[in-house]
């Protein structure tokens, strides 16, 4: 009895190729933009949409952001909660930071010694 190739090893059925409308394709840019102002991941994000990571990504870089009244492009101003969310972000990095840099110090203190 012989197998085929796709019988061999295959965990799971291969999906079939699906095909996006451009609707779909800037919908999905446009809710990736609004969910990593909100500080989720690309990859969160597809797994929502149902879609792969790269092909997400890809459909970003295509298509610039464009303001939905104007046709013409976003300016970049944030809003007060995308700001405090951003610096929020910044001072616990920076906090990091700081709390090494105290303990290098004390190690190299102590080392000198």
């Amino acid at each position: 009895m012989s197998r085929r190739k796709a019988d061999v090893g295959s965990a799971s059925p291969k999906r079939a190729r699906r095909a996006f409308t451009e609707e779909f394709k800037q919908e999905a840019v446009r809710l990736l933009r609004d969910r990593r102002a909100a500080g989720a991941s690309l990859t969160q994000v597809a797994r929502e949409l149902d879609v792969g990571p790269n092909l997400l990504r890809g459909w970003a870089q295509e298509r610039p952001a464009r303001d939905a009244t104007t046709g013409g492009p976003v300016s970049v101003v944030e809003t007060p909660e995308q700001e405090l969310r951003r610096l929020r972000r910044e001072n616990a990095v920076l906090r990091q930071e700081q709390e090494f840099a105290k303990k290098v110090a004390v190690y190299f203190a102590k080392e000198s010694r």
